[in-house]
């Protein structure tokens, strides 16, 4: 069974990589990846913060319209509580990984204003990075700010770290845009190498008794695939990047969906931290005999052949499928 596929113009054994998370931080957890059947892995995220101190331009995007709500403030980190993560252990990480194991190790910037925490782009190439994952985790809160602004903070972005490095980049969306078909095109004709669907924008909560804010962290399921699914399907055939599939990929059938609508890769954290790195060796087992069951000789076989690539109309057919979906409970 050809379980074979290409990201980033990297040929991969298979299409199941680890995404970004605290389990990259381990090399014995890393090299347990690899022997139970990863492809890739990509690292922990740096953060901008961990990189600079000086956060001039990143207050600018973040603190803007705080002023009348102090407490607000609080909510921010102060650079010194990422102390357990500096960006030169980050990069020594890289290379202890890149001597341990065989599979491309994929770098993971995260950040927002432009500065110089993008110079470690460079430096995460200089580690031995295979490719770079460039996280742009942001939510825009000023009212006046417009779509296009947004949009072009990715762009510049994209564009300043393409000026740094060789290796190839894939930027990690969000799906929260006005037209994201139009912005992925837009980032793969300024460069991208690869579209990441999608980031997951974790939902504060609040405590009643002590009338807070408190972070939490829920592990995907499934369900939240749909939503990748859907436009991982419309962006196939229409861009040159290569597309993988995040959040909400636990199971083999998972994997072959996201391959059907056009997916090159597909990403899981939350069932590798549920389950352990044996998770993976499970997943591949389960998606060969599905694939021999059904007569399927390879990955690219069954690549993009549920996408909408070949729907004459993909608005009318989503519409469709919609107002079907709302039928059905009558």
């Amino acid at each position: 069974m050809n379980l074979k596929t290409k990201y980033l113009g990297l040929d991969l054994k298979n299409p199941i990589v680890p995404s970004a998370s605290p389990l990259s931080a381990s090399v014995d957890t890393v090299k347990a990846l690899e022997d139970h059947g990863a492809a890739a892995i990509v690292m922990y995220s740096l953060f901008e913060e961990q990189i600079t101190h000086e956060m001039h331009e990143l207050d600018a995007f973040l603190t803007q319209g705080t002023d009348s709500y102090s407490e607000a403030m609080s909510y921010f980190p102060e650079p010194d509580e990422f102390k357990n993560l500096e960006a030169e252990e980050y990069l020594d990480q890289i290379r202890l990984l890149k001597k341990t194991v065989d599979i491309p190790v994929i770098g993971s910037l995260n950040g927002v204003s432009k500065g110089g925490w993008m110079e470690y782009a460079k430096k995460i190439e200089e580690a031995g990075a295979d490719a770079l994952e460039l996280n742009v985790y942001y939510i825009p809160t000023d009212p006046s700010q417009t779509a296009q602004t947004i949009e072009q903070l990715y762009l510049d972005d994209l564009k300043t770290v393409k000026q740094q490095v060789q290796i190839p980049i894939a930027l990690k969306l969000s799906p929260y845009f006005n037209n994201l078909a139009n912005v992925a095109q837009k980032l793969d004709q300024a460069g991208a190498d690869g579209l990441v669907l999608f980031n997951r924008f974790y939902q504060p909560d609040i405590d009643l008794e002590k009338l807070d804010v408190t972070p939490g962290l829920e592990l995907s399921t499934s369900y939240e695939l749909r939503l990748p699914l859907r436009w991982l399907a419309i962006l196939y055939g229409h861009v040159k990047a290569s597309l993988a599939a995040t959040s909400g990929v636990h199971t083999a059938e998972d994997v072959l969906k996201a391959m059907m609508v056009g997916a090159d890769v597909a990403m899981m954290a939350s069932a590798l931290i549920k389950n352990g790195p044996e998770h993976v060796g499970k997943v591949l087992k389960d998606l060969t005999a599905w694939m021999e069951e059904h007569e399927y000789e390879s990955i690219e076989q069954m690549k993009g052949s549920m996408s909408f690539k070949k729907v004459a109309e993909p608005a009318a057919f989503i519409r469709a499928n919609y107002m079907k979906t709302l039928q059905s409970i009558y």
